[in-house]
């Protein structure tokens, strides 16, 4: 038993006041009661915050001028945020599909302020984005570059490259896109030599060398993602004429009692040490950064009970609404609205999908819980509603945007 309620996660715009739990300037169990749940609350000011000290650290560096941040939009596609990030300026698009590239049109995004870094296109992806102006393309494998020669040729595009080495949140293989292990994705040194051979044959002008290489790296990682960023440099110095580096996302956020924020001033150093002295226009396509923590998720409590010696707290959503905690091992922490003066428990919060792995959180404190109606799960603002499906036909929910 332990009187702790677990709130490291507490911030400004994120935290207990006297009546209960608040976000974003409103009450949640207000919120809980305004639509039924499961329900998704964004915080725009938390992600125009996260934005904003995302460009101080590039400015810092000495990319004031010579930097974009490319708003990576799989990880969370709500039309009105879209629009939002649209207005503000701040921010282009990171797509990986065409589908993608229509809907940040359709959100007000212009197509030059939109970067395509996709896989295994098909013949049909392929003509719809050659068809779009101004849209900037990365390709990954000899066979893209091939096929945008023969729809494109002499246009400029990007080649993604894989240095065979990745970094991830406390190194977990399933969030790395390169490493020992050959993937799908960029190409390799190998083939590098072949792979400008084609761009010469079809005219095409390689402007920027992308990589892309894991997810929710923090500080203790920045070390590794340092060893990716040598590894990266052998392509750079073999692309004569190279205007942008784009050294994907993968910034993370602290989802555990003990983490801290990325140190932004290190990352930031990193950047200035290795492409400071290069004259390119470093691109970076944050997507947890900009909203993972910029996402509630309100979820009703269906029952709580003691079950053998365990306390399990049952709630109407399961891994299918936010798959990332099954899939990938990230913990989303349930937070009480109401957190109470009472001891206690160690709980596991179980969803409402017949499958085993249907878990939030396991052995979490939480205290008793009779007269509350619903729980908050953390960090649900990053690949949560964009990854949902209808698993035991209960894949709906609603989205609100808080301004």
């Amino acid at each position: 038993m332990t009187h702790t309620h677990h709130t490291w996660w507490q911030r400004e715009d994120l935290s207990y006041h006297q009546d209960g739990l608040h976000f974003a300037g409103r009450n949640v169990a207000e919120l809980a009661h305004q639509a039924p749940s499961p329900a998704f609350y964004y915080s725009l000011q938390r992600v125009q915050q996260n934005l904003c000290r995302l460009h101080g650290a590039l400015e810092s560096a000495g990319f004031g001028g010579r930097s974009q941040i490319l708003y990576a939009m799989k990880a969370n596609r709500f039309a009105p945020l879209l629009t939002a990030l649209a207005q503000s300026g701040e921010c282009g698009i990171d797509a990986c599909s065409p589908a993608e590239v229509e809907l940040a049109l359709s959100c007000g995004f212009p197509a030059t302020n939109i970067s395509l870094t996709a896989t295994s296109l098909s013949g049909a992806d392929f003509d719809t984005l050659a068809r779009i102006p101004g849209l900037h393309v990365n390709l990954d494998s000899l066979h893209a570059l091939r096929q945008w020669g023969l729809r494109a040729p002499n246009t400029t595009i990007g080649i993604r490259v894989n240095p065979a080495s990745g970094v991830s949140r406390e190194s977990n293989e399933k969030l790395q896109y390169a490493g020992t292990t050959t993937t799908k994705f960029g190409i390799y040194q190998e083939q590098f030599e072949e792979a400008l051979g084609i761009c010469g044959q079809f005219g095409l002008n390689v402007s920027t060398i992308h990589f892309h290489t894991g997810c929710g790296y923090l500080t203790p990682q920045l070390e590794r993602w340092e060893s990716v960023l040598t590894s990266c440099l052998w392509f750079l110095d073999r692309t004569p004429g190279l205007r942008r580096v784009n050294i994907g996302g993968g910034l993370g956020v602290p989802h555990l009692p003990g983490e801290a924020p990325l140190n932004l001033d290190r990352w930031g150093d990193i950047l200035r040490e290795y492409f400071g002295s290069r004259e390119v226009t470093l691109q970076v396509e944050p997507g947890d950064y900009i909203v993972k923590d910029a996402g509630l998720l309100l979820v009703e409590i269906t029952y709580d009970e003691i079950k053998r010696d365990k306390r399990f707290v049952g709630v109407n959503a399961g891994f299918n609404i936010a798959p990332e905690p099954a899939h990938y091992g990230l913990p989303f922490q349930p937070v009480a609205i109401q957190p109470g003066d009472s001891i206690c428990s160690p709980t596991t919060v179980v969803g409402n999908i017949n499958e085993a792995l249907d878990v939030w959180y396991e052995d979490l404190p939480l205290p008793p819980l009779e007269g509350q109606t619903h729980l908050a799960i953390l960090h649900a603002g990053a690949y949560s509603s964009s990854m949902a499906s209808n698993h035991c036909m209960r894949g709906g929910f609603r989205e609100f945007l808080l301004l």
